[in-house]
């Protein structure tokens, strides 16, 4: 694993393909409250680009922000409610299309009620992968090396996961209903944003 650490912005000319991994680091849960502190990203090569906005930095980041809106790029996330409805929230950007290995694996792993990341590497890729870092204080200006190579694995394996979850999703003939759980995350995470977070508006 490589990992490059930018302060604020990506440099231009980064190249992440057709599909890039995405994750995000805060203060916490609450994405009016707590500021979006880290962007992680991978091509799925090894390689990690974390994008850190320290409580000085702006959210300006055009680099950035033209990857994430970039249509033609797939996002692949772990949990894509939270991390899409942040990004937009902070960087006012629109991360879509999107891959989510949460969703996947919950409509194709029905066998299991273990779908986080650390469950579904372990089980898929036979990785283990440490957890320790996740709570610590994101909001300092210097992240820790324990800090930053935690990041880096939330966007390292998202990739091998998403191509072995799309064929269990095509083994139960499940492929559409995931996409069309996809296609709704803008929609749920807008609904998140504006106090719908814990109202099932479907309910009768």
């Amino acid at each position: 694993m490589k990992i490059h650490y930018h302060r604020g912005d990506l440099p231009s000319g980064i190249n992440f393909g057709h599909s890039v991994a995405v994750d995000t680091e805060a203060m916490g849960l609450y994405i009016p409250r707590d500021r979006l502190s880290l962007v992680q990203l991978s091509a799925g090569d090894g390689e990690c680009h974390l994008v850190h906005f320290p409580l000085t930095s702006s959210y300006d980041a055009p680099n950035l922000q033209m990857i994430l809106n970039d249509k033609n790029i797939e996002k692949i996330f772990h949990f894509a409610r939270f991390d899409y409805a942040i990004l937009k929230y902070y960087l006012k950007v629109q991360a879509y299309p999107i891959f989510c290995t949460k969703i996947a694996s919950k409509l194709s792993r029905t066998f299991t009620d273990k779908h986080g990341l650390k469950d579904i590497c372990k089980q898929l890729l036979s990785v283990d992968i440490s957890k320790t870092e996740q709570t610590s204080d994101w909001g300092s200006d210097h992240l820790s090396e324990k800090q930053l190579n935690y990041a880096a694995t939330d966007v390292l394996y998202l990739h091998r996961l998403k191509a072995l979850l799309q064929e269990m999703l095509k083994r139960e003939g499940r492929e559409s209903i995931a996409k069309a759980c996809f296609d709704f995350i803008p929609a749920r995470c807008e609904l998140d944003i504006q106090g719908w977070n814990e109202v099932d508006i479907f309910q009768h």
